[in-house]
């Protein structure tokens, strides 16, 4: 279980991932030797896993974002696995999530403009093995994300 200094070191790096050790410490209020061996143990607890860089994909040219989701054709015990696989090798795909339900499968996809989009939805997406219906839901704004847990 987590601890009051774990939750606020963990919200400290929620919140500045960023941050060295040393910072990090000075913030939650610990010594650097403490934050470090409580980061140690959090990471190999699994709670933490690897820190990572959130990029910007607009300032990188890409304009559009779609959410796909799909329906797949189950006949095929396969269908699963080869959707997937044919996914995964879409540049374009920037999440792909396995749902139980109605969907079964989403993609998020990027694009620069919507003229790449329809090229990548006709050449890319329209032939993934194993589709019996797509949705597609545009994304307009991004209101809330979570920065942070109710830690």
């Amino acid at each position: 279980m987590l601890d009051d200094t774990d939750r606020r070191l963990l919200r400290h790096l929620l919140a500045e991932p960023s941050l060295g050790t040393a910072d990090l410490a000075e913030r939650a209020g610990l010594t650097t030797a403490t934050c470090w061996r409580r980061l140690e143990r959090l990471t190999e607890r699994g709670v933490i896993g690897a820190r990572q860089a959130v990029i910007d994909w607009r300032k990188l040219g890409y304009s559009v974002e779609v959410s796909l989701r799909f329906t797949l054709d189950k006949t095929d015990p396969r269908a699963f696995d080869e959707f997937l696989a044919a996914a995964r090798l879409v540049p374009e795909v920037i999440g792909i999530e396995t749902f139980l339900g109605r969907v079964d499968v989403r993609l998020n996809v990027i694009a620069r403009d919507m003229k790449h989009y329809q090229e990548l939805y006709r050449a890319r997406i329209l032939t993934l093995p194993h589709i019996s219906d797509i949705e597609a839901l545009m994304l307009v704004a991004t209101i809330r994300e979570a920065e942070a847990l109710p830690l």
